[in-house]
Parts: C-alpha cells; sequence; structure tokens
C-alpha cells in the first residue's frame, strides 16, 4: 500500500490528486490544510470511514497544485473535477430537468419565459419548479390576471391586427400601442409579486385601485380589478402553502444507508415550500468532503442560487464556499447550520424528505430490478442488461443521414451519455449501410474505452437485426451483447376482412425465425417502446436541427457583407431560418459584427427570398 512521506506536504491551502498505477485520476480533493487533509487518509488508527481503504488500495502516487487561499483551491477543484470526472468523485444524476420563469425588467414590455437554464443576464429568475407542465398552468392563470404580452414585439408587428390571446384578454397588446408603458409596468410589478410569493401586497394595491376607479365613477375598470382580486384569492386558497419565516432558501438533508447517501434540496423561495430535488449519491468518502463536493456541483450548473443555504453540519469550506455563491450570484449568500428554531426544524424536514425519498428509490430500484430479469428471461440476454442502448437512422432521400444512440442504464434514462452521429461513408438512402457504420464506430470506441452494452436495441426488423448481429461478430463481441430487433405493430383482420386490429411490438432475436411478444400492457414492453421512440426522438430532432442550420447557410450566401463568419454569429444566436425570420432589427443588431445597415439588408434581402 502507498504510504507517502507526509511531512513532504505544505501546511498551506490546495488541491491534491490521487492516482493509480496507470496515472489514472482517481480523486480530485481540496484543502485549507494539504497535510493535515492527507494525513487523514494514512491514519494508523483509522477514522472509522469504511470506504477510504478501498480507495487507498488503489493510489500509489499523490500530486498537489498550491494555492494562496482557500477559495482558490475551490474553484480549481471544481475546474479539475469537470476536467477528468474522476472515479471517486460524485457526479449528480437525476431524471429530471427543473424550469424557472424568466422575467427580463430592462425590456420596455418584459415577458414571461419558462427557461431551462438560468444564465448571469441581468434577468430576474423564479423557481426552480419541478413541474413545467404546473408551471405553465400556473402562468395561464398569471395572464388572465395580468395579460402581459406572450412573444416578442417585432414578430407580433409582422402581424396584421393584435394576436388571439388580446382578443381573449390575455395579452394587453403593446405592440400595437393598446397599453401605455406606465401601466404596463404596473401589470409587471403585480406578476413579479405574484411569483415572489407577495399575494396579499397584490390584493392590497389592487383594492386601493379598486376603490379608486369606483370613487371616480370608472365602474368597468373597478370591474376588472374586482375580477383580478377573486381570481388571485381563488389561486391563493388552491396553494395552501405553510409559511417558512420569509426568505429564500435551499435546505439540504443527508440520509445516509450502507454505502449510499440521498441528498434532498428542498427550495423554499419567499417563506413558501415550493418544490424538493434528491440525488443519490455514492458514499465513498467522509459526510463533510461528500456534501462540499454535492455543492460545488450542484451550485456551479444554471441554477437559482438563494439568500441562504441551510446545511446539516458545517463544514471546514464553508467560509470559500460562502465567498463563491456570492461572487456566482452577484449577492450575499449565507451558509448556515442552525442549532433550533424555524430554520432547524426546516433542516429536520429535509432529513425526513430524504429517507422517504430513499425508501421510494429502493422500491423503484427493486421493480426495475424485477423489470430487467423478465427482458433477460424472455430475450434470452447473455449479461443482465443494465445498460441497454438503442440507434436509429434518419435521413429525407438520403440528404444530412445522422444515427442516434440512446442510453438506459438500470431501466432509467442516462441522457448524458446519449450520442449523435453524423454518417461519413455512406452515398444516399441507405439506411442498413449507415446502421452499419454508426454499429461499428460505436464498437470500436466501446472496446477502446472498456464500455459496452449489455444489449443492443435496434428500431427495425431481421434486416436491422441482421446488421447488429454482423457487426457485433465482426468486433468479436459474439456473446457478450445481446441483440434485439423491435418492430412495429402490424394491421390484422379476419379472413372477411371486416374486423381489425393491431397487434403488439414484435421483438425479433438472432437466429429465431418467431418473434417474441410480451403480455398486453407488459412494462418490459413499455420500456423498450419507451427505449425506441427516445431514440427516433433524438435522430429526428437532430436531422431537424441540420437541416435548419443548412436552409439558414444557404439563404445567408447570396447577401453581400454576410461572410462566414457572420453567418457562424447568426447561426449560433438564431439558430434556425424561422427564427431568424421572424427577428426584428433590434435584435439582429445584438448579434456580434452587425450593424444597424447591415441588419436593414439582412431583413430586406430575407423578405424577398421565398420561405415560410
Amino acid at each position: 500500500m502507498f504510504a507517502p512521506d507526509l511531512k513532504a506536504y505544505p501546511q498551506t491551502p490546495g488541491v491534491y490528486q490521487m492516482l493509480d498505477v496507470d496515472g489514472e485520476i482517481l480523486y480530485i480533493g481540496k484543502a485549507r490544510q494539504l497535510r493535515s487533509r492527507l494525513r487523514s487518509y494514512f491514519s494508523a488508527t483509522g477514522d472509522g470511514r469504511q470506504q477510504i481503504p478501498l480507495l487507498m488500495k488503489k493510489v500509489q502516487r499523490i500530486e498537489v497544485i498550491l494555492t494562496d487561499t482557500e477559495k482558490e483551491a475551490l474553484l480549481l477543484e471544481n475546474t479539475l473535477i469537470k476536467e477528468h470526472r474522476p472515479r471517486y468523485n460524485i457526479e449528480l444524476r437525476d431524471d429530471k430537468t427543473y424550469v424557472s420563469v424568466r422575467i427580463d425588467l430592462r425590456e420596455d414590455f418584459p415577458m414571461m419565459q419558462v427557461v431551462r437554464q438560468v444564465k448571469n443576464d441581468g434577468a430576474h429568475y423564479f423557481g426552480p419548479y419541478s413541474s413545467a407542465a404546473a408551471i405553465r398552468e400556473t402562468l395561464r392563470q398569471i395572464y388572465r390576471i395580468f395579460p402581459l404580452r406572450h412573444a416578442s414585439v417585432e414578430r407580433c408587428r409582422q402581424r396584421g391586427r393584435p394576436c388571439l390571446f388580446h382578443q381573449i384578454g390575455q395579452c394587453s397588446a403593446p405592440c400595437y400601442g393598446k397599453i401605455s408603458r406606465g401601466d404596463y409596468r404596473r401589470l409587471v410589478e403585480g406578476v413579479v409579486k405574484l411569483l415572489e410569493g407577495k399575494e396579499s401586497e397584490v390584493i392590497d394595491s389592487l383594492r386601493r385601485r379598486m376603490a379608486a376607479a369606483a370613487a371616480a365613477m370608472d365602474y368597468e375598470l373597478a370591474a376588472v380589478l374586482r375580477d383580478q382580486i377573486r381570481l388571485i384569492e381563488q389561486s391563493v386558497e388552491k396553494q395552501k402553502v405553510t409559511d417558512h419565516g420569509g426568505g429564500d432558501q435551499d435546505v439540504i438533508g443527508l440520509h445516509q444507508d450502507g454505502g449510499e447517501v440521498e441528498a434532498t434540496l428542498l427550495f423554499v423561495r419567499n417563506g413558501k415550500l415550493i418544490g424538493r430535488r434528491s440525488f443519490l449519491l455514492a458514499w465513498v468518502l467522509d459526510l463533510p468532503e461528500l456534501l462540499n463536493g454535492f455543492l460545488l456541483d450542484f451550485y456551479a450548473r444554471d441554477v437559482i442560487i438563494p439568500d441562504q443555504l441551510i446545511l446539516p453540519f458545517y463544514l471546514e469550506s464553508t467560509e470559500a464556499l460562502a465567498d463563491w455563491l456570492t461572487e456566482k450570484r452577484g449577492k450575499k449568500v449565507r451558509l448556515l447550520c442552525p442549532e433550533r428554531g424555524e430554520k432547524r426544524r426546516l433542516l429536520e424536514l429535509a432529513q425526513r424528505n430524504a429517507e422517504e425519498s430513499y425508501r421510494q428509490r429502493g422500491q423503484r430500484k427493486e421493480a426495475r430490478g424485477n423489470l430487467l430479469t423478465e427482458l433477460q428471461e424472455r430475450l434470452h440476454l447473455p449479461r443482465f442488461p443494465r445498460r441497454i442502448e438503442c440507434f436509429d437512422i434518419s435521413n429525407v432521400q438520403g440528404e444530412l443521414a445522422v444515427g442516434s444512440m440512446v442510453v438506459f442504464e438500470e431501466g432509467e434514462p442516462a441522457r448524458q451519455e446519449y450520442r449523435r452521429y453524423r454518417i461519413k461513408t455512406v452515398v444516399g438512402a441507405d439506411d442498413y449501410a449507415s446502421l452499419r457504420e454508426v454499429l461499428w464506430r460505436r464498437l470500436e470506441r466501446g472496446r477502446a474505452e472498456n464500455c459496452l452494452p449489455d444489449m443492443i436495441l435496434i428500431d427495425g426488423g431481421k434486416g436491422q437485426l441482421g446488421v447488429l448481429v454482423d457487426v457485433i461478430d465482426s468486433a468479436g463481441l459474439t456473446g457478450q451483447i445481446g441483440a434485439v430487433g423491435i418492430a412495429k405493430s402490424r394491421v390484422l383482420s379476419n379472413v372477411k376482412g371486416k374486423v381489425v386490429e393491431r397487434s403488439e411490438e414484435r421483438f425479433f432475436l438472432p437466429r429465431r425465425k418467431n418473434p417474441v411478444i410480451f403480455r398486453h400492457g407488459s412494462a418490459a414492453a413499455f420500456l423498450l417502446e419507451r427505449l425506441r421512440d427516445e431514440a427516433h426522438r433524438f435522430a429526428i430532432s437532430y436531422h431537424r436541427r441540420l437541416r435548419s442550420r443548412q436552409g439558414l447557410r444557404s439563404s445567408l450566401d447570396q447577401i453581400p457583407g454576410v461572410g462566414p463568419a457572420r453567418r457562424k454569429a447568426l447561426l449560433k444566436h438564431f439558430g434556425s431560418l424561422k427564427r431568424l425570420r421572424a427577428a426584428g432589427l433590434e435584435e439582429i443588431e445584438q448579434v456580434p459584427g452587425f450593424s444597424r445597415a447591415l441588419a436593414q439588408r439582412l431583413v430586406a434581402a430575407l423578405k424577398n427570398q421565398p420561405g415560410p
């Protein structure tokens, strides 16, 4: 076992990297005092962490990088983890994409946007919300109360009249001058307060305006304000959310079981609990290091950073984390570890949620295990299908042929493993040859990286399955990877042709004449159908993106003054010809390299070109 001379390491802040015999980085950490931190790994008496010896048996070298401050070490650690993705550092995975609501108050007529990334662009963000459908329903209700615009002003002005939303009372039509800037700003202020959870302030303001309108005998305006008050009161009555003392807070709860830790975040906004998010983490190191890595990984993403983080225990790097989060957010962020009061009750609530999330995850894991066992038995797979990959090909008459690879691990989508392929060697519409190229490229790389699937699902019947089996045999992987083809259901009729039925999906196996058909409503069949549909969606979306970009390039080639650099900038900014055509002068001027004169020339040229 590797035994370094600990006295050779300084008592200064820095980052340490643990490497194995092949020079692969196993773990990256940071410390306020490097020597003290490393000594904890090599303590003769041990420190109770059962996972540490498993890691240290593989460590053959430790490299350190010194920094001036602990905050610099924190930032360097984050950069190195993203670059090297060490095996023993935590990697956050969950199956949900959370959304936020964005409002840019710097605009003359701000609008609400549902977004999945929080950027440091000066706009206001509200959330996060776990259900995109739920927040869109909330926004529909808000539009009934405060009719903000739904689309860009420039796009709306291209129409000959106000949009349908204006006709049904859910847009105030600022693009056609139907509302003054001051009145629109009052609508925006009401929306912001509603999203912040300040319904009582909004209601008080509306009641004062209603009384003033009634006193001035403007009964039509008073009736509108009365209806707005009623809608808000109904919305508040439906929510019935508990008040947790005000402010924006993220509360972290941890539940430890064996070699796993469930981390749960409760999102409290303006004193109201609005959502929860959970992650299952491998408990490799001690809990403080795990929590530090979790916070670093989660808040390095494009997420909303609150005023306070409520932690279950203090961390050595609490001050450095707070400074980093403050700098990233642009406003003060505090890390607290309360021992009593309302914040302590919130911590206990987060703890109970972590326990419940772990229990539910265990039930789902057991159910998925049973489902994958059924797949292995029914499809005669050589190995338990922990990793299943599905491939699909998309093209239009052989143009812009692409392939997609979608991955399910333990029965759940592993979106970070999805891959897209541009077909390089095939000319024309030859799906078999395109599939052969994609499969060969995938298996070649898989052998080099020692990452191969347990099962491959192909969208197609015996022909596509034959291509898959031939590629597996040529790669020398026969007997290691299960091969299955899924064919769409057939329409059946009786002898007289009167009764028409649709058969179940058919699954073809190598060297078997008859397909496997699962019972109606089978969870195993549904999993494979979902995997096939996801691969098809992924391929189609990539193909459409390429077609859109090709259309944009061809449309811009004939415009004087728009060369490769400016064309690339337009591609990056708009992404499609449709979005570029819908943009106004002001938006095009925001693209680097475009003056107002050039933007006017571009708009005029696009109007003269045929297109949607």
